[in-house]
């Protein structure tokens, strides 16, 4: 075959680059996926770590245990649940909707929708993970620091953008660019929940591998190479952080 699988994958013969079986379309929606994923857990945990840094808040202890629990438990339970929680005529969700007057939605037969069930659960198990890591890096910045900011009347959005932010990032970086490789891999997610519905829109890069190898008479050569062209994605973006770490560090420094 030579490289005949990789022309065809980068050509996107036989497809549409706006196909959801195009290579294009399907790295828009893989990256989609991450960035939109890393937004949500970093916000979502950050928060969640400031709520609990809080010495006014009582039972922080059970707090902190219950909200590792969505980390704790296998992703593809998990991802079984919420699936079961999507379900058309029997979900929790559409139970919810219709409790509140509002029509059931059929989640799986949209992009909108079906990529929405994916993020809402891959982002109830990624939170925990960033909440961790924010709640560890927070609880190591000195409290000198924001009782001389008070003096100086700084408010708490200033101290939260001059002191906070500035003495997260050393730890909050690293644990980025670790949850955007394993969310741009997260497989689990999309086979389990939307299954790569409405007609594989919702596939990342490598579900779409799994399913040439598995699915589409067992093309294993043309999956071998969408792997290969995985690992090229995820090289540059090692490069990128890589020099994204070392700025980081100089400014620090």
């Amino acid at each position: 075959m030579g490289l005949a699988n990789f022309v065809d994958i980068l050509a996107s013969r036989g497809y549409s680059i706006t196909e959801p079986l195009s290579f294009y379309f399907t790295l828009a929606v893989t990256l989609l996926w991450a960035v939109v994923n890393v937004v949500l857990h970093v916000s979502i945990g950050l928060f969640l770590a400031l709520l609990l840094k809080d010495p006014l808040l009582k039972l922080r202890g059970v707090y902190r245990v219950l909200l590792i629990i969505p980390w704790a438990v296998p992703n593809y339970i998990t991802a079984l649940m919420w699936k079961g929680m999507f379900h058309r005529q029997f979900g929790a969700i559409n139970g919810l909707l219709v409790a509140l007057d509002l029509e059931p939605v059929s989640w799986f037969t949209r992009f909108s929708t079906a990529f929405a069930a994916n993020v809402a659960t891959n982002t109830w198990l990624g939170f925990p993970f960033m909440m961790v890591v924010a709640l560890g890096a927070l609880q190591s910045i000195p409290q000198e620091l924001y009782e001389a900011a008070e003096v100086d009347g700084a408010s708490k959005w200033t101290q939260f953008r001059r002191i906070t932010l500035p003495l997260l990032r050393p730890a909050m970086l690293p644990a980025v660019i670790l949850g955007s490789v394993w969310t741009f891999n997260m497989f689990n997610i999309i086979y389990l929940v939307s299954g790569g519905e409405p007609g594989g829109g919702t596939d990342i890069l490598v579900s779409e591998a799994y399913r040439w190898a598995f699915q589409r008479n067992e093309q294993y050569g043309f999956a071998a190479a969408y792997s290969v062209l995985i690992f090229v994605v995820l090289l540059v973006w090692s490069a990128f952080t890589k020099r994204l770490m070392r700025s980081s560090s100089e400014v620090m420094g």
